[in-house]
């Protein structure tokens, strides 16, 4: 896979990825205002232990079926791709069912021992049981797409799936919220199980348009059983899936500990559900909608990584390492001084409330650091050093625990929890890049210094754009304008400190079409 199409893969990917926030956004903000911040943290007090069981079941399926299925096609193996493919399905389906059932035997048991606090969010919980199933078969389906480059189907499907997924959760929320705001977070839960079945029937629709290409070379025997196949997707998805199901984890950590910590620093039930509310609601949808291009690079670094690294072209390993951590950079940097920089005037902007200000503001440097740990993450398993991002995320999460009993208390309150996921991300990115400096692939930290430097004074440009327009602007207009202003000022202070060249502006997709 060359450069480009490493690149043109992550921005298919990354134009479904920010449809899929901008959707998912949309409806954070119609639940945020439908059920409040006591609502949203029921919400969100349930959703982290679907995503534990959903990384659980899918986190490494469909990097190690892609690579399976990309491995196969380049031996010119067409019927191995077909039994990896069917193989992959019956094992996933059957995963499914199981989590299913365990998650609907667990949620009794998570409330009644009181890991989580608040018996409300039972019925969040047993809404999200057919949805496991549904996501778990999906993984297999994006994984044999991706195996075969195609990234639109996936892309397509993920769209679908959350725009049906958004309507859903907003319909149940409001037809069941009479009934009590614990009745209305789980009908917000429950959209997640129409999202998935519209997710599986649109990708088998691309299943069968591309029916064609499947069946090349239909006479050939298969080499690989049932068996080796099942035991390949184990021994390649298992570190990977480890590594992916860390991140859930550090979710279902901030679930676990911050409303008890909280409550323990003297906040009542209530208030400390309204604060992670901010945190867990708020302000991290958006720094996961800001880390979506750094995500889709990930995706499609690793088989671009591992075509490199096993035809031993080092040269090549090496350049696609520097160009994917520098366009992280220049994505996530700007992102974090800019949260940071206008939290107050976008809570009140998307949230209509300043009451998220501090989460959002302490939120900020997790931006970068969890692009810069998804990127690293992407060229160390492309590498197949899949070990690697597990042990470094395994650190991260022990001290992350440490870090949120030692800071979220009563002074720091919702601050504190924020500042451990900070530091969280921070040390996961950290070890990634001492792995890579240790596999001599070098960065280039002059460049990085000059994206940095031009992140900064677009923060303190667009502080001051701010506090000027609001005096004269009403309220979202001037968030609106000072947004405009931060990307045309970061756009020149890249220009002026020069750290993109135009032959650099060239290899990327689209813009490369606007300079001549």
């Amino acid at each position: 896979m060359s450069k480009d199409k490493f690149l043109r893969g992550a921005l298919i990917l990354t134009f479904a990825g920010l449809a899929v926030k901008v959707i998912g956004s949309v409806n954070r903000i119609l639940l945020s205002r439908l059920l409040g911040g006591e609502g949203i943290g029921l919400y969100q007090m349930a959703y982290p232990v679907y995503l534990l069981l959903l990384s659980l079941s899918t986190a490494g399926i469909p990097i190690a079926i892609s690579l399976m299925v990309s491995e196969a096609l380049a031996k010119n193996e067409r019927a191995n791709v077909r039994n990896i493919f069917k193989t992959s399905l019956g094992l996933m389906g059957a995963v499914g069912v199981f989590l299913a059932v365990l998650l609907y035997v667990a949620a009794g048991f998570l409330i009644e021992q009181k890991i989580i606090p608040d018996q409300r969010a039972y019925y969040g919980l047993l809404a999200l049981v057919p949805a496991v199933l549904f996501s778990s078969v999906l993984a297999s389906f994006r994984g044999f797409f991706q195996g075969h480059q195609l990234m639109t189907p996936p892309a397509v499907s993920q769209i679908a799936e959350q725009f049906i997924r958004v309507c859903a959760m907003v319909a149940f929320a409001y037809a069941l919220l009479p009934y009590g705001l614990e009745y209305g977070a789980a009908g917000a839960a429950f959209g997640a199980v129409p999202g998935g079945i519209t997710g599986l029937i649109v990708l088998s629709f691309f299943y069968y348009k591309h029916k064609k290409l499947w069946q090349k070379d239909e006479g050939q025997q298969a080499t690989l059983s049932a068996g080796k196949i099942a035991k390949r997707l184990a021994f390649l998805a298992l570190p990977v899936s480890c590594a992916n199901i860390l991140m859930p984890i550090i979710g279902s950590v901030d679930m676990l500990l911050v409303p008890n910590c909280l409550i323990k620093a003297g906040f009542s039930v209530r208030e400390a559900t309204t604060l992670f509310g901010y945190l867990a609601g708020m302000a991290q949808p958006l720094l996961m909608m800001a880390t979506i291009p750094t995500m889709s690079m990930a995706a499609s670094l690793v088989p671009a990584v591992s075509e490199a690294f096993t035809l031993k072209n080092q040269q090549l390993v090496h350049k696609q390492a520097r160009t994917a951590v520098v366009l992280c950079a220049m994505i996530t940097l700007p992102a974090s001084v800019g949260m940071s920089a206008l939290a107050e005037e976008i809570s009140l902007l998307l949230y209509g409330t300043a009451l998220a200000k501090n989460a959002l503001l302490h939120s900020g440097p997790a931006i970068c650091f969890l692009g810069l740990q998804q990127v690293t993450t992407g060229i160390l398993q492309g590498m197949g050093k899949i070990n690697l991002p597990m042990l470094h995320m395994l650190c991260g999460v022990a001290v992350k625990i440490f870090a949120v009993l030692a800071l979220t208390d009563a002074a720091k309150n919702i601050a504190g929890a924020a500042w451990a996921t900070n530091i969280n991300f921070a040390l996961i990115a950290a070890l990634n890049l001492l792995a890579l400096h240790k596999y001599k692939i070098t960065l280039p930290w002059s460049k990085l210094g000059k994206i940095f430097g031009a992140a900064i004074f677009m923060g303190l440009g667009v502080s001051c754009c701010s506090e000027f327009l609001q005096s004269f602007l009403p309220g979202a207009a001037a968030t609106i304008c000072s947004l405009l202003f931060a990307v045309i000022c970061y756009g020149a202070l890249l220009i002026i400190f020069q750290a993109i060249t135009k032959e650099e502006a060239k290899s990327l997709p689209i813009v490369k079409k606007f300079i001549k």
